[in-house]
């Protein structure tokens, strides 16, 4: 699994999560992360680099998957949980 970590399909998606995890974070901390009627900078990366995460998710695991299932699986748990921890911290901002 490690081997394939370092590959970049499978570590930018992660990097991307917990970008905008840390962001986050640090907004609810600051107390500034609240509902503005015109979306800023951080909304439109977000609206961006959301769905290139899972493009690059898929690419991920239609390249390795035939090579190595097993390590495939194990990476793709931590893409998706990764980028789920995200929509859900989006989702109940706004509820």
């Amino acid at each position: 699994m490690l081997t394939l970590l370092k590959r970049p399909s499978a570590f930018i998606p992660l990097v991307i999560s917990t970008g905008f995890l840390a962001a986050f974070s640090v907004g609810i901390v600051q107390g500034t992360l609240v509902r503005q009627p015109d979306e800023d900078v951080a909304a439109h990366l977000f609206q961006i680099l959301m769905p290139a995460q899972f493009v690059i998710i898929a690419f991920f695991a239609i390249s390795w998957f035939p090579k190595l299932p097993k390590p495939t699986l194990q990476v793709l748990a931590l893409q998706v949980g990764a980028a789920l921890a995200v929509l859900a911290i989006v989702y109940f901002e706004h509820l």
